[in-house]
């Protein structure tokens, strides 16, 4: 197998156990929210995952809403790639969310969600004030480094927008605040498609979640907060608390670029 193509197979298949066994982490650490840094108010989206929708990101949109924000689910059902209805809801959502609050908006994104938010913020960055993604292969070169590949083929004939790989080919940085949080330990994608280059407001902050339990392992959720917790037109690189620096592994830089396979 080439090097940096997708998650090893153990990692793959043990996928569902470890997502539960990162809840478990959740609820021990639930007496640790009230030291969760507290939000300004400012409006967060969520977008769900390939194949999932709000109910995924349910646990996550309800801590940041005790936080203090106005947090909002996508309320497109399922997410089964760039259909029609996707790609024009997204885009209605967040004008009608800039319109309500009328202020940007802080996307953050799951996984293929973490695709689409990269997206919004290209297309209208005067309404977005920053992207968090959560294990979003957004630097995938070969279809062999995400596992699911395949599933998304297979809606591929109902989707409107069409990308070639490597997704991003030439690595420009997003006109806003962006925050890869990655893990080593995802089964679904390689960690290295989540790596973002590190730059004056851009960064990785690497976990030790599975990728089905990014939206609510204890250590992406402090993550979370902490970035949106930042004013409004300031940004800092992550630094975490003294007493949670073993949850946060040093994070990677990615590697020069591979050639995209023909």
């Amino acid at each position: 197998m080439t090097r940096g193509d997708g998650p090893a197979l153990p990692l793959y298949l043990s996928e569902p156990g470890r997502a539960v066994a990162d809840y478990g982490l959740y609820l021990a650490a639930r007496p640790l929210l009230p030291r969760l840094p507290q939000g300004d108010g400012h409006p967060v989206l969520v977008l769900p995952g390939f194949m999932a929708d709000d109910v995924s990101t349910r646990v996550l949109r309800a801590t940041l809403r005790r936080l203090g924000y106005r947090v909002h689910g996508w309320r497109l059902g399922r997410n089964i790639g760039p259909t029609a209805a996707c790609v024009s809801g997204m885009r209605d959502r967040i004008a009608d969310l800039s319109d309500r609050y009328d202020r940007p908006l802080s996307l953050v994104g799951w996984s293929l969600g973490g695709i689409f938010a990269r997206d919004l913020a290209r297309r209208t960055p005067e309404s977005v004030r920053q992207v968090i993604t959560l294990g979003s292969p957004f630097r995938l070169t070969r279809s062999s480094q995400s596992r699911a590949s395949r599933a998304f083929d297979r809606y591929s004939h109902l989707h409107v927008e069409h990308r070639s790989l490597p997704l991003e080919p030439d690595g420009a940085p997003l006109p806003v605040p962006t925050t890869s949080i990655y893990s080593h330990l995802d089964g679904i994608v390689h960690w290295e498609t989540c790596l973002e280059t590190p730059g004056a407001q851009a960064e990785n902050i690497a976990v030790m979640a599975s990728h089905l339990g990014l939206g609510h392992h204890p250590a992406a959720i402090w993550a979370i907060a902490d970035r949106l917790a930042q004013p409004e037109g300031t940004w800092a690189p992550f630094r975490a608390p003294v007493f949670l620096r073993p949850a946060f592994p040093r994070p990677d830089v990615p590697r020069s670029r591979p050639a995209a396979a023909a």
